[in-house]
């Protein structure tokens, strides 16, 4: 009785492995969506690694439902468009993209089915050789328990990473207001648009940047930072989520430009919001949306024009014809270290 519930032929017998298999990838995908819920890559907290570019070629993106699983949905669309746009090898700077390490999360992104014809080959079964296999599996297993016992980081450790990272936000803010600032004696510069990395889209982060490059320079320090609190700027961000934006104006250039004004107009080209505002400083985002083909990364060329565009309808940037040194914008194209 028990030998024909599988048929004659064994197709339900075949069915059932079939659905078994499909019920313990949806399970890995689960488990990778949990993690990717406090994390923003698989591979490395600190960016995108050729481990999640693996992970996302294995992984079917019908196979992810942005409903039940919208975290990992995130992942994939994001890291399916770097990958499209710069290649596995190279970032968007042109550096080579680190390796990555696997996360820990109880089981593959994409389980392969077992290939069958192993079972039809009895023979091997006799063979010695076959005695190392559970060594193998062994060497694995302990992996796994090694990377299983990983701890997450403790409240000082966290504290620590915020640290750093204040650290780095503010370097990187404070150089690029000193190049700011030397532009501004070259050209007479009164505004200025540009895109920052270590803010990596959060918008308290980005805020701090601007801050940091408006900090009034110290000429006695071995390295000098900010000086261009007396520039106009907008500042763009990408990050995982979407794209932040922080517009400046000094107060003495508030009768030629709102900076709200400025930040929305700009904002509402890519159906973002204004988050935060006053008078001199306001913030924005833009979410990523996958279904829309908004990204980050794709939206901020687009934005910066926009926001250069805007000046120029004020009479805040030259046109090209103009023969007045009075007024000029610089973009990321006339600095290349930026």
């Amino acid at each position: 009785q028990e030998g024909s519930s599988f048929g004659s032929s064994g197709s339900s017998g075949i069915a059932g492995t079939s659905a078994l298999e499909s019920l313990k990838r949806m399970a890995a995908l689960q488990q990778l969506n949990s993690y990717l819920a406090t994390s923003s890559y698989l591979g490395s907290a600190a960016g995108v690694t050729q481990e999640d570019f693996r992970q996302c070629k294995e992984i079917p993106l019908k196979d992810v439902n942005e409903q039940k699983m919208p975290h990992l949905y995130r992942w994939h669309s994001h890291v399916a468009v770097l990958l499209e746009k710069y290649g596995a090898e190279f970032d968007w700077r042109g550096e080579p993209v680190p390796k990555g390490k696997a996360p820990a999360v109880g089981g593959a992104a994409a389980p392969k089915e077992a290939a069958p014809k192993k079972e039809a080959a009895p023979k091997k079964e006799a063979a010695p050789k076959k005695d190392a296999a559970p060594k193998k599996e062994a060497k694995k297993d302990a992996k796994k328990d090694e990377k299983a016992d990983e701890k997450p980081p403790t409240p000082e450790e966290l504290e620590k990473m915020k640290k750093d990272k204040l650290k780095k936000v503010k370097k990187e803010g404070g150089k690029r207001g000193v190049e700011i600032e030397g532009a501004a004696d070259m050209g007479g510069l009164q505004f200025f648009c540009t895109s920052v990395d270590m803010p990596e889209g959060d918008m308290e982060l980005l805020l701090l940047c601007m801050e940091a490059m408006n900090e009034k320079s110290d000429p006695t320090e071995e390295e000098r930072k900010g000086g261009s609190g007396h520039i106009g700027k907008m500042i763009f961000s990408a990050g995982v989520e979407g794209l932040a934006v922080v517009a400046y104006v000094p107060e003495e250039k508030l009768k030629e430009l709102s900076c709200k004004e400025w930040l929305t107009t700009v904002l509402t080209s890519q159906g973002g919001e204004v988050k935060s505002e006053s008078k001199t400083v306001c913030g924005g985002f833009v979410k990523q949306d996958a279904d829309k083909n908004v990204f980050a990364l794709k939206i901020r060329e687009p934005m910066i024009l926009e926001a250069n565009n805007f000046l120029r309808k004020k009479g805040l940037f030259p046109e090209d014809n103009s023969d007045d040194d009075d007024e000029c914008v610089f973009g990321d194209d006339d600095f290349p270290s930026m």
